[in-house]
């Protein structure tokens, strides 16, 4: 970038504090563009302050304070509080990473869309927050210099059932951390079979939050199907933030007493590259995402990935993974094939490791930087 470069505050303040993909999204990058020397500000939550003045140490970290707490005082606070702010800071862009964005906004609005399902499946989201993000999604499309997406897919759709635009959209690939999603050591494999519960024994690992798009049930039904005859059954763990599929519970009791399925709940970051890397193979076989960070964090690890073909999650892949279909026993089908075929587990592990070394958040930052300064540029002309 020249000396014209504009500078951006980023709005964090929409990060929970239990860090899924948005969350692993706004640290990561947050951390390459300071690492590469971007201007940049960082507006948080109070409790995530420390967290960003180390991972952006060279960046301007401002605490929001208490307004910012709850969802409906942030969304106040954002409309009133953050255009201040970013006049204040002198900023000439503000980042939203997550969908809404304030509307009086005298700097130039970036906006990130994470994926359109909100639109393609509404079902598979509770009907208020499907209804709330469609209404942003396409207030941002209409009002924000510039959306980011993650994947080509996501484009796609947004680009289907919207009146987006092709140049409204900027498709920018997610990177891995590689600090934390590396293959393990066996200090960090015994340390995460601890936080499972899982001392000896395989096991199949599922990471994500427990709600209906990531297609649990049929995960959980699959692999009773493929394990039940089994001499040497692994466990399934699952393992993230509980969601609110209620078929879960209904999958959950229909599995034989031998076999064991564990429900890990929220690990701590430090165990993930011992959860993922240790698996038997990671079964990831959601209906759809906008660009399917956890499978290719589990590839960073080393692991055996199982996933889907659906929306972006074969740009992700590529060859490095293997594929099924979305029902018990299309997964039922590839976990049994996996379980009986050690040398492809170990071929698409080695496949999945050279792979993920092609997304890399130091290049998703410089696309960021690109697309801040074509935004400035735009509002500018406006």
């Amino acid at each position: 970038m020249g000396r014209g470069e504009p500078s951006v505050l980023i709005d964090a303040t929409a990060v929970p504090a239990d860090r899924g993909g948005v969350g692993r999204y706004v640290d990561s990058l947050t951390q390459a563009l300071d690492a590469a020397g971007a201007p940049v500000s960082v507006v948080c939550q109070p409790r995530d302050s420390e967290l960003f003045a180390e991972l952006a140490p060279r960046s301007r970290i401002v605490p929001a304070g208490p307004a910012t707490v709850t969802r409906t005082a942030r969304l106040v606070w954002e409309q009133t509080t953050l255009p201040m702010l970013a006049r204040r800071l002198n900023v000439q862009v503000v980042h939203s990473p997550h969908y809404t964005m304030p509307l009086a906004n005298s700097a130039a609005s970036v906006v990130t869309l994470h994926d359109a399902t909100f639109f393609t499946d509404a079902v598979l989201h509770s009907s208020v927050k499907a209804r709330f993000f469609r209404g942003w999604t396409a207030t941002a499309l209409r009002r924000a210099a510039a959306c980011v997406v993650p994947s080509h897919a996501t484009a796609a759709e947004l680009l289907r059932v919207t009146r987006a635009r092709p140049r409204q959209l900027e498709i920018i690939e997610h990177g891995v951390d590689v600090e934390r999603f590396h293959p393990p050591s066996a200090v960090e494999i015994k340390a995460a079979r601890a936080a499972i519960g899982v001392d000896t024994g395989p096991y199949i690992a599922f990471l994500g939050a427990l709600e209906p798009r990531k297609n649990v049930p049929a995960l959980i039904r699959g692999f009773a199907k493929a394990v039940e005859r089994r001499g040497d059954a692994p466990a399934l763990v699952l393992a993230g933030q509980p969601g609110w599929d209620t078929q879960v519970e209904k999958a959950l009791e229909a599995v034989p007493l031998r076999l064991r399925v564990i429900r890990a709940g929220y690990l701590p970051f430090d165990t993930l590259a011992g959860f993922l890397g240790g698996a038997e193979l990671v079964a990831y076989p959601s209906l759809g995402e906008g660009f399917g960070l956890p499978v290719l964090e589990a590839m960073a690890c080393g692991a055996c990935v199982l996933t889907t073909r659906r929306l972006s999650l074969p740009e992700v892949g590529g060859d490095a993974v293997a594929y099924c279909g979305v029902g018990a026993g299309d997964v039922a089908a590839a976990l049994t094939e996996l379980l009986d075929d050690g040398a492809r587990r170990a071929s698409l592990a080695e496949a999945a490791l050279l792979r993920a070394k092609e997304f890399s958040w130091a290049t998703s930052a410089e696309r960021h930087r690109e697309v801040y300064e074509k935004a400035w540029l735009a509002h500018r002309r406006r």
